[in-house]
């Protein structure tokens, strides 16, 4: 039950962070292209990449790390999970998993969101 706190208040604040980001780059950026989404996806990596150092290091207890990566930075981006598991994947020298995985996924959310939408106009 402690973890699924943990998660949880992460969840809350990773996702209240996101919506904020969000907003301030809405304000400041020119709407030509989805900055808020960009920086969201790469200052959830370069975090990711901190608390999966520190964490292999054993510089933070696993209730941080779950705290931090998979509520927080769950909640702020997915990204960053996917970012740390390509990595993983690049480090394993299975390049060819890695290239699978960034593409499949890259391709088929598009056409999730493709056949989502789709499917909405089918419904509604």
């Amino acid at each position: 039950m402690r973890d699924l706190i943990l998660v949880a208040a992460g969840g809350a604040l990773g996702a209240t962070a996101r919506h904020l980001a969000a907003r301030a780059a809405i304000l400041l950026t020119p709407a030509t292209f989805p900055w808020g989404t960009f920086v969201i996806n790469i200052t959830g990596c370069l975090a990711m990449g901190v608390v999966a150092g520190l964490a292999n290091a054993g510089s933070i207890s696993p209730s941080a790390r779950l705290f931090v990566a998979t509520g927080l930075l769950g909640g702020y981006t997915t990204f960053s999970a996917f970012g740390l598991e390509a990595q993983g994947l690049l480090s394993d020298g299975r390049v060819g998993a890695v290239l699978a995985y960034v593409l499949g996924q890259v391709l088929l959310a598009m056409v999730g969101v493709i056949l989502g939408l789709a499917i909405a106009r089918r419904i509604g």
